[in-house]
């Protein structure tokens, strides 16, 4: 049984040999073959080479061309901001102090397009035959935020038709994107929306409900795959994502797989995911990563499931570590034997806190996976950041990337339980949410009044 026939079989609802497993290999795609992030997302040659490598090494029975949530944004007026270990991030944002919609809507010549239908049809010819190819898009409350920023949120309050019209306009350029990827031949169209974790269920079904059902309600009748993936903690949006009936649900480690395979399941929608992306596939061991799938598959039903990268791969990722997960995924059995003698590894990190209740100053502290190659995460360290031209060096902000040992080290010492998180003080203010910035600023100067009387 090939790949696309597992994938196939999976989203029927039938039995496969193995679960199927693909393996979100974003930019780590040019780790492979030594080209930088930015290398292997604006040179075709390179992508392709770097995607075939994946492809050899990784053995997947499906896998995305490309994972760049700023490919949009950038057609539309963003300015980018290029790095060599992670996709760009967004400097500007076109509607921040214009808020007019736009009329423009994606054509095959504009930006990288040509770049990635190239690459997409020469990936279709060389193992489209046995692999599901996925063609990504940017989701539409992603893409409203890429081009408002984060007054978005604040919108969402004062201007509720403003925003539906704004969503609209993005719902139509995924409808343009999708249409432009299903012609090149991808199997499955995936709509990642990490911003959805940042919202309500109320938000949700205000603003992005009827568009993402109509969504993939057009790909059912084309008959073409479809994903919703969404990165953060959203769980409380999970029931609000399943009624847009996608076929695919793809969620990261900040939701808890077994409760949410059992509302995937009640829905018919298969679940994705969540193969924890720093802990485990960027700073773990390879045991580390094989014992996490073999303890994984024991708890998991194998039916209306894929195995996948709870997000985009980090670029650093060691290959032996995926390559242990694809083992793990394809020979269970060999996997338990290997881990006979397996001991996880003692943290060798100590962390020294902050005295919370003795700072000069309100502090400020973003955990994040990273914000800039989190979308999510760089919109609520953004939400923090908004605060300095309205306290200067009255506050401290400081962010904590857990793509970093030290920080995964604080990130348990705190006891921080889903990213992206902001604490005030040491106190959990906002989890996976937004929060509103005339709130924030009150709280802010809440704490200035109450520190300045101590």
């Amino acid at each position: 049984m090939n790949g696309k026939k597992r994938i196939l079989r999976t989203l029927r609802g039938k039995t496969v040999d193995k679960v199927p497993w693909v393996p979100f290999a974003g930019v780590h795609a040019g780790k492979l073959c030594g080209y930088s992030a930015t290398e292997v997302l604006q040179d075709a040659d390179k992508l392709f080479e770097s995607l075939i490598k994946v492809h050899q090494t990784y053995l997947p029975d499906g896998m995305p061309v490309l994972f760049d949530l700023q490919l949009e944004a950038e057609i539309l007026g963003c300015e980018l901001m290029w790095g060599d270990d992670s996709p760009p991030s967004v400097l500007t944002h076109p509607l921040e102090n214009d808020f007019r919609i736009p009329d423009k809507l994606p054509a095959e010549n504009d930006g990288r397009i040509p770049l990635v239908l190239d690459v997409m049809r020469r990936m279709k010819s060389a193992v489209g035959k046995n692999t599901a190819l996925y063609g990504l898009i940017c989701g539409p409350l992603t893409l409203a935020t890429h081009l408002r920023g984060s007054e978005l949120f604040m919108d969402t309050y004062s201007d509720e038709e403003k925003v539906k019209e704004l969503i609209h306009y993005c719902s139509k350029v995924a409808e343009r994107m999708a249409d432009m990827y299903i012609r090149a031949g991808m199997d499955v169209i995936a709509v990642v929306d990490p911003v959805i974790s940042q919202i309500s269920p109320e938000m949700f079904y205000q603003f992005l409900y009827h568009p993402l059902k109509a969504f993939f309600s057009s790909l059912k009748e084309q008959k073409v795959i479809s994903s919703l993936f969404v990165c953060g903690d959203a769980s409380r949006n999970l029931e609000p994502m399943c009624n847009t009936f996608p076929d695919i649900l793809s969620i990261d480690e900040n939701i808890d797989m077994r409760s949410a395979k059992i509302l995937t399941d009640a829905h018919g929608i298969v679940i994705a995911g969540n193969i924890p992306l720093t802990t485990v596939m960027l700073l773990g061991t390879q045991q580390d990563n094989v014992r996490y799938i073999t303890d994984f598959l024991t708890e998991m039903k194998s039916t209306n499931l894929i195995i996948s990268p709870g997000c985009d791969m980090p670029y650093d990722t060691p290959p032996e570590n995926v390559v242990g997960i694809m083992d793990a995924i394809r020979n269970p059995e060999s996997a338990k034997k290997m881990l006979e003698n397996y001991e996880a590894p003692a943290s060798g990190t100590d962390i020294s806190l902050p005295d919370y209740t003795n700072l000069d100053k309100p502090l400020i502290e973003v955990f994040t996976v990273d914000s800039a190659a989190c979308a999510a995460c760089a919109y609520l360290k953004d939400a923090a950041m908004r605060l300095l031209p309205v306290f200067g060096n009255a506050i401290e902000i400081r962010e904590y990337k857990i793509t970093e040992i030290e920080n995964v080290a604080r990130v348990k010492k705190m006891g921080v339980r889903n990213l992206p998180s902001i604490y005030l003080n040491g106190t959990l203010y906002s989890s996976s949410l937004i929060p509103r910035h005339d709130a924030f600023i009150a709280e802010i100067r809440r704490l200035l009044d109450t520190q300045g009387k101590k």
